[in-house]
């Protein structure tokens, strides 16, 4: 069954006589602006933890709804499902649709993110482990609210970040960058930069460079896919890892696949 609960993205207050004309027109802008929702792949009855899975996609000129058949929301429904797959019905796996397309400076994915997790919280329980698994902005958001409770891991598949955004303090979590090498959209170089400074606090952070990954993740796609699923079911479920996640997880920082 599919869930979709939603929060007013950026509450509509009353306008002083004070406030400008370019913050009036701002907030007739952002009545347009709806909703966050939730979407269940797999919930279970009594999941150990859950997974929550963020798309990317640019802005647009104006304020857009997040539309579940955009092609950054539909990148992510394979990554869902594999973690499903590989989670055996141990995870609820949740896609997070954000408010806006983009990154709005006022409301970000990452507020979508705590709004998210706190949803997660009153339907689950705020015992269960979570781990964020998100793609090019959406794996820029993964990164950036890994510190909030009770997240315990993240994937950012070719994350679009700056290179200075790794400056955080990760203690407790583990953290897996996958960046395809061929991707002209989102700098694996400055990926790389976050994964170095995670490191100085993260319990564990590892970076495999896809060879010839593309940003959209279509060349190679599985790899993906698997990569982020075996991460994500190893860190919240404490299984046993083999080949590449195996790897990180037993220290090695950077590898090539």
């Amino acid at each position: 069954m599919t869930r979709e609960p939603e929060h007013t993205a950026y509450p509509i207050e009353a306008t002083s006589r004070a406030t400008s004309r370019a913050t009036s027109r701002a907030r007739k802008a952002e009545q347009h602006v709806t909703h966050a929702r939730l979407i269940d792949t797999a919930a279970p009855s009594a999941p150990r933890g859950v997974a929550l899975v963020l798309h990317g996609g640019a802005a647009r000129r104006r304020p857009m709804r997040v539309s579940p058949t955009q092609l950054s929301v539909l990148r992510m429904l394979p990554i869902a499902a594999r973690i499903a797959s590989v989670a055996k019905g141990e995870l609820a796996v949740l896609r997070l649709l954000n408010s806006t397309r983009g990154w709005d400076a006022h409301h970000t994915p990452v507020d979508d993110v705590r709004w998210a997790l706190a949803q997660v919280a009153d339907r689950f329980g705020p015992e269960l482990p979570v781990a964020l698994v998100g793609h090019s902005l959406g794996g820029r958001a993964a990164l950036l609210a890994a510190a909030e409770e009770p997240v315990v891991s993240a994937v950012a598949l070719n994350p679009w970040v700056y290179p200075t955004e790794g400056r955080l303090d990760l203690s407790g979590r583990r953290i897996l960058v996958v960046h395809g090498d061929d991707d002209r959209v989102a700098r694996p170089t400055n990926s790389a930069s976050v994964a170095r400074d995670l490191a100085r606090t993260a319990d564990r952070v590892g970076y495999v460079t896809v060879e010839g990954g593309k940003h959209a993740m279509l060349r190679r796609g599985r790899v993906f896919d698997g990569l982020a699923a075996d991460f994500t079911a190893a860190t919240l479920l404490g299984r046993h890892a083999e080949g590449v996640v195996g790897r990180v997880l037993a220290g090695e920082d950077w590898v090539d696949v």
